[in-house]
């Protein structure tokens, strides 16, 4: 089954956001493991910095992933084919993001939103240790996700129609 541009514009939109999203998860975790040596108050300015736009870079970049590897998987369903199990397992992968996000880490960076850099809760260490051990599960899963996408973005085939030849016009002239 031919598949039309919407699932081409879908892998590539699945490869630069879900790239992109991978990219700033991961340099998030290097950030966060290194803050790990600092006191509570360093911690809680930077995570204060953090919080500014980090968020918004996030959605904008896990949201048009999801989506995009959405569209792929219909179209793999709708085709039938051998390519629907890999841009599954990244959407499987990507709402598990999705859904720890939701549960651990926003409620967690709203409370944090909210903490005094002078004075941060008694609890700081154990909230980052929370906060760090869900991110770590969140990078894993989309440096996973984007191997996927990748993985499928190279062995898809695309089914093309060969055009039939055809005869040239008989001459009606001798």
């Amino acid at each position: 089954m031919k598949q039309g541009p919407l699932f081409s514009i879908a892998r590539w939109i699945g490869l630069i956001f879900g790239g992109v999203f991978t990219g700033f998860l991961v340099c998030v975790l290097v950030l966060e493991t290194s803050l790990r040596d600092y006191d509570a108050k360093v911690y809680a300015q930077v995570r204060q910095v953090e919080l500014d736009n980090l968020d918004t870079l996030a959605s904008a970049t896990l949201i048009p992933t999801i989506i995009a590897t959405a569209i792929l998987v219909f179209g793999a369903w709708k085709a039938k084919g051998k390519d629907l199990y890999v841009p599954l397992a990244a959407l499987a992968l990507l709402l598990l993001i999705l859904i720890l996000t939701i549960a651990v880490n926003l409620p967690i960076n709203a409370d944090q939103k909210d903490w005094t850099v002078t004075s941060p809760p008694s609890d700081w260490a154990d909230v980052r240790d929370k906060w760090q051990t869900s991110h770590a599960v969140r990078t894993v899963a989309s440096l996973a996700a984007f191997a996927l996408l990748s993985f499928s973005a190279i062995t898809h085939r695309t089914t093309t129609t060969t055009p039939t030849p055809t005869a040239a016009p008989l001459s009606t002239h001798p």
